[in-house]
C-alpha cells in the first residue's frame, strides 16, 4: 500500500473524524482518474471531515493499477491498494480492516450516486447515532434513472430478501455504504462472500446483530457501460441467500454471540409494518416446510389408504408431525442441539392432536353427511383441515421457540 501523507484537511479545527472512502476497481482505466479527481474536488469544497480516498484495485489486467499509483503520488489524501485476487468484497474487506479511520465507506467508481448524499450517509455514524448507513434507490425520496430491466431485477431481489430473510433495509446492493470502523472490525470476519453478495451478507449480519442501519434516499444514474454480468450475479446472490438461510438456521453463524458482543443491541425493526420482526421470514420457511410435510402426508396417506381412511390418516399425520417439528426447529427458528427438544416435540404432538381431531372429524362428518363422496372430495376436505391445523402449529411452535430464544439471549448477555 502506498504510504499516505497526513489526510487532507482544510479548516482542521472542524474536522473531528476521519473517513476512508474506498473505491473498489477492476479494469477501470478509462474512468478512474476522472472519478477520483471529481470526488476529491467535491470533498475539498464541502466535506466537514478529514478524508482519505482509497483506490482498491482487485487484480486488474489493464492499466488501472498504474493510474492508481499515479493518483496516489500526485494527490494528497489518495491511497492505492493492490490485491492479487479478484472480488469486490475481498477488496472492501482488505481496505476496511487495514483502515485506521473512524468511519469506512465505499462507492462505485462510476459515481452513479449523487455525491450530495455522502454527508447524510456518514454523519450519523460519526455522531454515534447509527452503526451502518446505506444509500437506497428504492425509498420514496430517491430519484433513479435506469432501465426497466435493472429496476425490476433490483426490486425483485430486495423483495426476495425481505421475504426469505426478513430484512428491514430497502436496498441491499446500492454501491454506496458506510460502517463505523469498530463495527466493521467485528462484522467483517464473519462475512464469507468475496464478491457481489458481500453487501447483502454484511447487512443481514448487521441487522441480526441488532445494529442500527441508517438509510439515505439517493439520486442515482445507471452506468450504461457497466461490465457486471447480471445473470451470473443473480445466480451468485441466490446461492448466497441459501447459504445464509442454512447458516442462520443451523446456528453455524453465531449471531447471538455477535449481538452480545457488539456495543448496540437495538430491537430489530420489522420489514413489514404491523408484523413482528423476523416473522415474515419465519412464515416463508415454515410454509416451505409445510409444503414438504403436506406432500409427504398425502403420499403416505394414499400409500396407506388400503388400511382405511382413519388409520391411514393417523399414521401419516403422526410421521409427518414429528418430521415437521424437527425441520421447523432447525430451518424456521434456527434452533440446534437437544436443549428443549422434548418440550418442542411434545408441543408439536399437541398440535398434531388438534390436527388429528380436525382431519378425522372432517372425515367422519363427510362419511356421515355424504357417504357417496369420491376420493377427490375427501382429499379436498383434508387440504382445508390441514391448512387450519398448519396455522395452529405455526403459532404454537413460534411461541415455544421464541421463548427459548429469549431465555438463551438473557443467559448470554448476563455472562
Amino acid at each position: 500500500m502506498t504510504v499516505l501523507p497526513a489526510a487532507r484537511s482544510t479548516g482542521a479545527e472542524t474536522r473531528t473524524a476521519v473517513v476512508d472512502l474506498v473505491i473498489p476497481v477492476y479494469n477501470e482505466e478509462v474512468d478512474l482518474a476522472a472519478s477520483v479527481r471529481r470526488l476529491g474536488a467535491y470533498l475539498d469544497r464541502t466535506f466537514p471531515y478529514a478524508y482519505r480516498i482509497v483506490v482498491a484495485d482487485n487484480a486488474s489486467t489493464d492499466g488501472t493499477w498504474v493510474i492508481a499509483e499515479q493518483l496516489s503520488a500526485e494527490l494528497p489524501g489518495v491511497e492505492a491498494l493492490h490485491l492479487d485476487a479478484k472480488g469486490r468484497g475481498r477488496a472492501l474487506r482488505e481496505a476496511w480492516l487495514t483502515s485506521s479511520a473512524d468511519v469506512v465507506a465505499y462507492m462505485d467508481v462510476d459515481l452513479s450516486t449523487d455525491l450530495n448524499a455522502l454527508l447524510p450517509l456518514v454523519a450519523p455514524l460519526v455522531s454515534g447515532h447509527s452503526d451502518v448507513a446505506i444509500g437506497t434507490r428504492l425509498a420514496r425520496g430517491s430519484r433513479v434513472l435506469r432501465g426497466p430491466k435493472r429496476e425490476l431485477i433490483s426490486r425483485s431481489y430486495n423483495l426476495l430478501l425481505r421475504t426469505i430473510l426478513g430484512v428491514s433495509f430497502s436496498d441491499a446492493q446500492c454501491g454506496f455504504k458506510a460502517v463505523r470502523r469498530d463495527v466493521a472490525d467485528r462484522l467483517l470476519p464473519m462475512v464469507e462472500d468475496n464478491n457481489w453478495f458481500f453487501d447483502t451478507e454484511l447487512l443481514v449480519l448487521a441487522q441480526r446483530a441488532g445494529l442500527r442501519i441508517h438509510e439515505v434516499p439517493v439520486d442515482w444514474t445507471d452506468d450504461p457501460g457497466t461490465t457486471v454480468d447480471i445473470a451470473a450475479t443473480a445466480a451468485e446472490d441466490l446461492r448466497g441467500i441459501w447459504r445464509l438461510v442454512r447458516g442462520l438456521g443451523s446456528g453455524r453463524i453465531p449471531v447471538a454471540r455477535l449481538r452480545a458482543e457488539l456495543p448496540r443491541s437495538a430491537t430489530v425493526p420489522s420489514a413489514v409494518p404491523g408484523v413482528p420482526a423476523g416473522m415474515l421470514g419465519q412464515l416463508v420457511r415454515f410454509g416451505a416446510v409445510g409444503v414438504a410435510s403436506t406432500l409427504a402426508f398425502f403420499g403416505l396417506y394414499l400409500l396407506l389408504r388400503p388400511l382405511g381412511a382413519q388409520p391411514a390418516n393417523l399414521i401419516a399425520l403422526l410421521v409427518t408431525a414429528v418430521g415437521n417439528t424437527a425441520a421447523n426447529r432447525r430451518l424456521t427458528f434456527g434452533i440446534t442441539g437437544r436443549a428443549g427438544i422434548l418440550r418442542h416435540h411434545l408441543g408439536g404432538l399437541a398440535a398434531f392432536g388438534v390436527a388429528l381431531v380436525l382431519t378425522s372429524g372432517s372425515l367422519w362428518l363427510l362419511d356421515e353427511w355424504w357417504p357417496a363422496a369420491g376420493h377427490h372430495v375427501e382429499v379436498a376436505l383434508l387440504v382445508v383441515a390441514n391448512a387450519a391445523a398448519t396455522l395452529l402449529r405455526f403459532v404454537s411452535l413460534r411461541l415455544m421457540m421464541n421463548r427459548r430464544d429469549a431465555q438463551a439471549a438473557i443467559r448470554l448477555t448476563s455472562r
